[in-house]
C-alpha cells in the first residue's frame, strides 16, 4: 500500500495473493459498492413511480407527457454511462464512487422541492427527470471497479451480485415511494402536495374532483437524502483505489474497434435494456390498460424478481457457460413477451384483458432479463481473454486463422508479446467494455417506455411495441448462437 486507500499492486489471479489479503479487500469493496449502486438505481427509476401519482397530486399532464417523464432518466443515464465507463482507471474507483454517489443529492433534493408545488412547470420536471440519470451512470463505473478486484473464475459471481443487489434499487423505489408519500415524513415542515386543490374542490364547482386522501409527493425525493449521504461517506472511507489499473482514455478506446464490443452491446441491450426499460414503463402500462388496478401495488414485483435472480445468472454462467445461459434467457424473453401480447386488453385471445396472465408474463420476462444480464456480462471477460492470446484463461479453442480472432488481435501482436501484458490488456479492455455495454444497454430504459407511449398514441395499443421487442430478441438469439454458442464458434463462452 502506498497510502491508506491506494493499493500499489493487485493481482487476483495469483492464488496465494487471493487467499491472503485479496479476497478480504475485494469483499469489502463489493459490500460498499452494493448499497451505493442500489441507491443509484432507486434515484434513476424514481420517476417511473412518481409519474403514476402526479395526477392524484394535482399535476395535469397527458399520458404521453407522463411516459416522457418515465423515459427521460434512462436516456440521460445511458448517455452518462458512456463517460462513466472509462472513469475508474482515470480517477480511481474509490474517488469516483464517492463523487458519483454524492451527485445523487442533486436530483433527490431537486425532485423533493419541485413536487411540493403543483404549479411547477413541466419543463422543470423534465430537467429533474434528466438529472436522475446521474443514478444510471453509476452502474458503468461500479461494475468496472468491481471487475478489477476479482479473479476471472469468480468474476461472474461478483459482477452478478453487485448488479443484482444494485438492481434491487428499482423495486425499492417502486415499493418505498408509495409508502412514504402517504404520511408527513417531514412533520410540520411538509404540507400535502394536493392540500390546496383539495380545499378548493369544495368551493369551485368547475374544479375537477381530487382525492380526499392527502399525498406528500415531495417525500419521494427527500427520503433518499440521508441514505445517499451515508453511502457516500462509507465509500470514501472504506473503498480502495488500485494503482495497477490506472490508464487513460486512449488505452481503453481500442474497444471501439472491436467487433465483439458492439455485438456484446447488442446482447446487453436485449437483456439489461429489457429489465430497465420494462421497469420504467411497466407501472404506466398497467395503469393505462387496467385503470381499475393500483399499478404501484404490483409493478415492483417484476423488477424485484429480476434483481434477486441476477446473481444466479453469474453463478450458472460460471458453471454452464455464458452463451448457453444467454440463449435460454433470450428464448424465455421472446416467449413471455408473446404471452403478454396475448393477454393485454384487446389483443389476441383476451379481448377484455387478463391481468394475471400479463403479470405472469412480465415476471418471467424480468426473471430472464435479470439472469441474462449477468450471463452476458460473464461472457465479456472471456471474449477478451480469447482475443488476447497471452491472457490467463484464454483457452485457444478457436481456429488460429479464424477471421473473427485475427481481425481483432492483429494490432495487439506487436505490442503485447508477454503473457502478463496480454492479461492486463484483456482485463482493461473487458472492464471498459463492461461499462460501455452497460451504457448502450441502458438506452432500453428510454426506448421501451417511449415505444409504449408512441404505440398507444398512434394505435391505442401496446401491441406494435411488443411485436418489435420479440423481433429484437430473435436477432439476439441468432448473434449469440452464431458467434459464441454453436459448436465450433470462433469465441466460445
Amino acid at each position: 500500500m502506498t497510502s491508506m486507500h491506494l493499493i500499489a499492486h493487485w493481482n487476483p489471479e495469483d492464488a496465494a495473493f487471493w487467499r491472503g489479503p485479496g479476497r478480504r479487500v475485494a469483499r469489502r469493496n463489493l459490500a460498499l459498492s452494493v448499497p451505493a449502486l442500489m441507491l443509484a438505481f432507486a434515484v434513476w427509476m424514481l420517476w417511473s413511480v412518481v409519474v403514476v401519482h402526479l395526477p392524484a397530486a394535482g399535476f395535469r399532464f397527458s399520458t404521453n407527457q407522463l411516459f416522457w417523464l418515465a423515459a427521460l432518466p434512462a436516456l440521460s443515464g445511458a448517455t452518462l454511462r458512456v463517460f462513466y465507463a472509462f472513469a475508474v482507471p482515470v480517477f480511481g474507483g474509490r474517488r469516483w464512487t464517492a463523487l458519483a454517489t454524492a451527485s445523487l443529492l442533486l436530483p433527490a433534493l431537486g425532485t423533493g422541492f419541485a413536487l411540493q408545488d403543483t404549479t411547477t412547470p413541466y419543463e422543470v420536471l423534465v430537467g429533474l427527470a434528466l438529472l436522475c440519470g446521474l443514478g444510471g451512470g453509476n452502474f458503468a463505473s461500479s461494475m468496472a471497479h468491481i471487475s478489477y478486484f476479482y479473479p476471472r473464475h469468480r468474476a461472474g459471481w461478483a459482477l452478478g451480485l453487485n448488479a443484482g443487489l444494485g438492481n434491487l434499487g428499482v423495486s425499492l423505489a417502486q415499493a418505498l415511494v408509495p409508502a412514504v408519500i402517504a404520511f408527513s415524513l417531514l412533520g410540520a415542515f411538509g404540507a400535502p402536495t394536493n392540500a390546496a386543490l383539495a380545499g378548493a374542490a369544495g368551493t369551485a364547482p368547475a374544479t375537477p374532483v381530487v382525492p380526499i386522501t392527502p399525498i406528500w409527493l415531495q417525500n419521494a425525493g427527500f427520503v433518499w437524502v440521508p441514505l445517499i449521504a451515508a453511502s457516500c461517506l462509507a465509500a470514501w472511507f472504506g473503498m480502495n483505489d488500485l494503482a495497477d489499473v490506472r490508464s487513460g482514455f486512449g488505452e481503453q478506446a481500442v474497444i471501439f474497434k472491436r467487433k465483439h464490443t458492439w455485438l456484446s452491446c447488442w446482447l446487453y441491450l436485449g437483456t439489461f435494456g429489457s429489465f430497465i426499460g420494462f421497469a420504467a414503463g411497466f407501472p404506466l402500462l398497467l395503469a393505462s390498460h387496467f385503470p381499475a388496478v393500483d399499478a404501484t401495488q404490483l409493478a415492483w414485483i417484476g423488477p424485484l424478481v429480476g434483481a434477486v435472480l441476477r446473481p444466479l445468472g453469474g453463478w450458472l454462467s460460471d458453471r454452464l457457460g455464458g452463451a448457453r445461459v444467454t440463449l435460454w434467457c433470450l428464448a424465455a424473453m421472446a416467449l413471455s413477451t408473446l404471452g403478454v401480447w396475448q393477454w393485454l386488453p384487446g389483443e389476441g385471445a383476451a379481448e377484455a384483458g387478463h391481468l394475471p396472465g400479463v403479470l405472469a408474463g412480465f415476471v418471467v420476462l424480468f426473471a430472464a432479463a435479470g439472469i441474462g444480464s449477468s450471463s452476458v456480462f460473464r461472457m465479456i471477460p472471456l471474449i477478451f481473454a480469447h482475443l488476447h492470446e497471452g491472457a490467463p484463461g484464454a483457452a485457444d479453442s478457436a481456429p488460429k486463422n479464424s477471421p473473427d480472432r485475427a481481425s481483432d488481435r492483429a494490432a495487439d501482436r506487436a505490442t503485447v508479446p508477454a503473457e502478463d501484458a496480454g492479461a492486463k490488456r484483456a482485463h482493461t479492455e473487458a472492464a471498459a467494455t463492461l461499462g460501455f455495454c452497460s451504457a448502450i444497454g441502458a438506452y432500453g430504459g428510454f426506448v421501451i417506455p417511449k415505444s409504449f407511449g408512441t404505440a398507444l398514441l398512434w394505435s391505442g395499443s401496446a401491441a406494435p411495441a411488443l411485436l418489435m421487442f420479440i423481433a429484437f430478441y430473435l436477432s439476439c438469439i441468432a448473434i449469440t448462437w452464431w458467434h459464441y454458442g454453436r459448436p465450433g464458434a470462433a469465441l466460445p463462452c
